[in-house]
């Protein structure tokens, strides 16, 4: 592509700017929600009130957490370059940002799901550990469930803030639509191209906030 295209003329890049994008948030967000929701249940039940409560492993888990969230992604982009690089052989491409994007949101996810649990009623899990249910069953029938709707709203967060960090990522080539903004709409002085990215992106976290919210809503109706 040309210094001089319109934008019409750089929708097969922008198509495919886009893939990559929604490739790079996609497995991320699998990650991400796998691991923080481990990661959530188990700060949540090793706080005081927890159902095990353990306020070394609280702590050591919550000062991890406050680190990495406390960090611009730019940061941790560098920071993680050699990690990228030994974990998928290559520092640059949607993969490569894959692994910065999975660490940013794993530990943003985490406290999503941490206050999601904090707001079920401890009278629903006295009721199940008075009949007798054990630690795991609560958490899996009483806690978990409970707190759904607060994990899918949290969810549609960490999708959002997944698609401006994956934006971040073509700082050091990390492809997709902030790649092509970066190479083409700001190196090479391309607003049509600029522009024409920074919508599709509006677009793609438009579209993620309506369909979230539409889950939510479907979900308080059938409730």
């Amino acid at each position: 592509m040309t210094d001089k295209v319109t934008w019409v003329q750089a929708l097969p890049e922008l198509w495919t700017a886009l893939l990559e994008t929604v490739y790079m948030v996609s497995v991320s967000f699998v990650i991400a929600f796998v691991a923080g929701v481990v990661l959530g249940v188990l700060l949540h039940v090793t706080e005081r009130r927890g159902l095990r409560p353990n306020g070394t492993v609280n702590q050591v888990l919550g000062t991890v957490v406050n680190i990495v969230r406390s960090m611009p992604f730019i940061v941790l982009l560098i920071l993680l370059l050699g990690l990228t690089r030994l974990i998928v052989g290559t520092a640059i491409g949607p993969t490569a940002a894959i692994v910065p994007l999975s660490i940013a949101g794993i530990p943003f996810f985490a406290r999503v799901v941490e206050n999601a649990l904090a707001e079920v009623p401890r009278g629903r899990i006295e009721a199940a550990a008075a009949m007798g249910a054990s630690d795991m069953q609560i958490i899996r029938k009483v806690l978990l469930p409970e707190a759904a709707s607060g994990v899918i709203a949290g969810s549609t967060l960490t999708l959002v803030m997944l698609v401006g960090s994956s934006a971040m990522a073509g700082v050091i080539g990390g492809g997709g639509l902030g790649d092509l903004a970066l190479v083409y709409g700001y190196q090479r002085f391309n607003n049509q191209v600029l522009i024409a990215c920074v919508v599709v992106l509006i677009i793609l976290v438009q579209g993620i906030q309506m369909i979230g919210d539409g889950w939510l809503r479907a979900r308080a109706h059938k409730r």
